[in-house]
């Protein structure tokens, strides 16, 4: 199954349209998905978006809550009530509406973040930011992780003092 790849960045036109990465285009034409489903990612400004496998991770995520608890009622109010469904063009493009450049902060430009089974859409220079404090992050994961290392053996249960 192909999976949504790699960092692409783009600009809006004059009528607040961009460019959909062709390979993006491409993948949500095989998922069978008419159009880019969009949603507010749950942790930064930004939107999440793709076709059918997006719509069921989501799925999947509200099926572990109780339906009508709370914590469901916030997952689908987020996921579900606050999503979009935008019509890409003959030309590969979307207009993106002003709540999803307000949530994202877009002005002019649009970064393609692939995530595998969706992407992200983010505003350029925010998304700079949230790359380097994950790479950051994974490198201090990393460390913990990587087997005889000093961090991992920390970390270990019983591990040295």
């Amino acid at each position: 199954m192909e999976e949504f790849v790699s960092t692409f960045t783009n600009r809006l036109d004059s009528k607040g349209r961009v460019s959909v990465p062709a390979s993006f285009r491409q993948v949500l034409a095989r998922d069978g998905f008419e159009g880019l489903y969009c949603c507010p990612t749950l942790d930064q400004n930004a939107v999440d978006a793709g076709g059918n496998r997006l719509q069921q991770q989501i799925r999947a995520s509200l099926a572990r809550f109780e339906p009508f608890s709370e914590d469901h009622e916030y997952l689908s109010t987020t996921l579900i009530g606050e999503s979009e469904i935008l019509k890409i063009d003959a030309d590969g493009r979307v207009s993106l509406t002003e709540s999803i450049k307000s949530y994202a902060g877009i002005a002019d430009a649009v970064t393609f973040v692939g995530q595998g089974y969706k992407f992200q859409i983010w505003e350029p220079e925010r998304f700079d930011a949230y790359r380097s404090e994950a790479r950051n992050r994974l490198r201090d994961l990393r460390k913990r992780l990587v087997p005889g290392s000093r961090a991992s053996a920390e970390a270990a249960p019983g591990g040295s003092e």
